[in-house]
């Protein structure tokens, strides 16, 4: 392997553009530019640099002959995690949290138009039928394709980081005081927004108690629990958004939920969540169309979702028990 190819092939394990090396190198962009296309060689000083900047010998960049291989003690050590790559993980996941809350908010309101569709349709009101619940099924898809879409897209960012959340590594002593100083910083923000989440989804019951008060009839009733709902989604919108930054710190700090022994459970926890996921959908779809009541089967949902926190309680404790 060439100088050259040695030097391309170091720059993407740093997942660095050649701008960015030419700026730690102290360089132009074109310079590094001729020296990955073989057109020259930097000198002795910059070779030195390069060395030091990528941790391998001169040796392995001048000679061709020389490859780079992990030795015995390397090999069973943890990946590192660099100051550049702590700081590009938070810098994405700071960016993201806002759309993962919007995503979140989206699936919170994707069933009102189904449910105030379902109860025009039993009572017959703007001549609505029990067809019509069809419009309310379409709109809960598309507002849930928007959520996955965000959710996705946003996943896709960190593919790279994947390792953080998944597996022990070792942290750069440096990027470790960062991140320290970083959630600190951001700690009374937390604080604020988890406050402020949990007053909005208190007074989220307001509507509910107003509809309960006139008892009007039974569309004033699920308008006021609609607007529950949306005032809930602002609330969960918060907690997302605040817990999303948190968590970066956390995973980055692997503390809270992103303990080593933690994550060592948590292959077993994603599989068996996965599966319980699967059983409530299969629930929701067998119910909903053999009874064809999709205006009311969305209650499903909501049993299970209060029981998902207990459910994983359960698997907490027996985390414990094994440990």
């Amino acid at each position: 392997m060439t100088f050259a190819d040695k030097l391309t092939k170091l720059r993407k394990q740093k997942d660095w553009s050649q701008e960015e090396l030419a700026e730690k190198m102290n360089v132009t962009r074109q310079s590094v530019s001729k020296w990955e296309g073989g057109q020259s060689i930097p000198d002795i000083e910059k070779i030195i640099e390069l060395s030091k900047l990528f941790d391998v010998s001169t040796d392995y960049l001048l000679k061709d002959e020389v490859e780079y291989f992990e030795t015995e003690d390397e090999k069973g050590k943890p990946k590192k995690v660099s100051m550049e790559e702590a700081k590009k993980f938070l810098d994405i996941k700071g960016a993201s949290a806002a759309w993962i809350a919007f995503g979140a908010f989206l699936c919170m309101l994707s069933p009102i138009l189904l449910v105030i569709i379902g109860v025009m349709s039993e009572s017959g009101m703007y001549g609505m039928s029990d067809n019509s619940a069809i419009f309310g099924v379409i709109v809960l898809l598309i507002f849930v394709a928007v959520a996955v879409v965000i959710f996705l897209s946003n996943a896709a960012k960190v593919n790279q980081f994947e390792f953080i959340e998944k597996e022990v590594f070792e942290l750069d002593y440096n990027a470790e005081r960062m991140v320290k100083n970083k959630k600190e910083d951001y700690r009374d923000r937390y604080n604020k927004n988890n406050i402020i989440g949990t007053c909005i989804c208190i007074l989220s019951a307001i509507p509910i108690l107003i509809g309960a008060f006139f008892d009007k009839n039974d569309l004033f009733m699920v308008t006021m629990l609609c607007i529950t709902i949306v005032t809930v989604g602002i609330g969960v919108m918060f907690f997302v958004k605040s817990g999303v930054i948190w968590g970066s710190f956390e995973k980055l700090l692997q503390e809270g939920d992103y303990t080593k022994s933690k994550k060592k459970f948590k292959p077993v926890f994603e599989s068996v969540s996965n599966i319980y996921w699967l059983l409530v959908t299969a629930i929701y779809l067998t119910y909903s169309f053999v009874t064809n009541n999709w205006g009311k089967s969305w209650i499903i949902w909501v049993v299970f979702g209060v029981l998902y926190p207990v459910f994983s309680s359960i698997l907490g404790m027996t985390q414990k028990d094994e440990e």
